[in-house]
């Protein structure tokens, strides 16, 4: 039998409505793979026809809500604008938010990883013992290995939790230094979990970005699906 006849022995109309009933009841990004494992011969190919066919449905149909591909799967968002709304319907849950100093380390360890504790305390210029404590247990960063330098100290990098947090789908998301100001003006979502002085005090420079004709190039980032 061929990959075409097996695909069809659900219906199309049936696969997307699975396909979104899945998306719909996820809390975590869902793989193309983990979707395949429940869904009777559906493809790779037609997940993301499926997914497409949706968000235009949804913006068809003026819904508040999209698909995106966050951290090497699919999951339900949310429209910014509708953001402060939503934050009030769950104002009794307050999210733990990272502190100025935690983010400054964890975007230290994002653009320049993998990293040493003391590459990261030579740039910040203090002790960062206890945030990088903070952000293992939080699952945003892990160890990556040894550096071949004195002691064998720790390298760190982050992880698919990190991915997960910030709505990114890979490191090469990440955005250019100088996109960030615009990007938290546009995004009431991003305020909330950044603060309002997202990154404004680290000198593009010293994350090791070169400027290149008025616009600072950040080293090459590989893809990071898994933590």
């Amino acid at each position: 039998m061929s990959e075409k006849q097996i695909e069809q022995t659900m219906p199309e109309g049936f696969q997307a409505m699975v396909v979104e009933a899945l998306l719909f009841s996820s809390e975590v990004p869902l793989t193309t793979a983990k979707m395949r494992e429940i869904i009777p011969g559906v493809t790779e190919k037609r997940i993301r026809e499926i997914v497409s066919r949706l968000n235009r449905d949804y913006e068809n149909a003026g819904r508040a809500f999209r698909i995106q591909e966050v951290a090497g799967g699919y999951q339900m968002f949310t429209l910014p604008e509708f953001a402060p709304y939503v934050e009030q319907l769950f104002q009794s849950r307050q999210k733990s938010k990272l502190s100025q100093k935690a983010l400054e380390t964890l975007a230290i360890i994002a653009y320049k990883q993998p990293i040493t504790r003391q590459e990261i305390e030579d740039i910040r210029g203090v002790n960062s013992d206890g945030i990088i404590r903070t952000l293992l247990a939080r699952g945003l960063i892990t160890i990556a290995g040894r550096a071949e330098a004195p002691g064998s100290p720790f390298l760190y990098k982050t992880t698919k939790t990190f991915l997960e947090y910030f709505g990114l789908n890979s490191l090469k998301d990440l955005p250019r230094l100088k996109e960030i100001d615009e990007l938290i003006a546009a995004d009431a979502d991003i305020q909330e979990k950044f603060g309002d002085h997202l990154l404004k005090e680290i000198d593009p420079e010293v994350l090791g970005m070169k400027e290149n004709g008025g616009e600072y190039q950040g080293d090459e980032r590989e893809d990071q699906t898994s933590g």
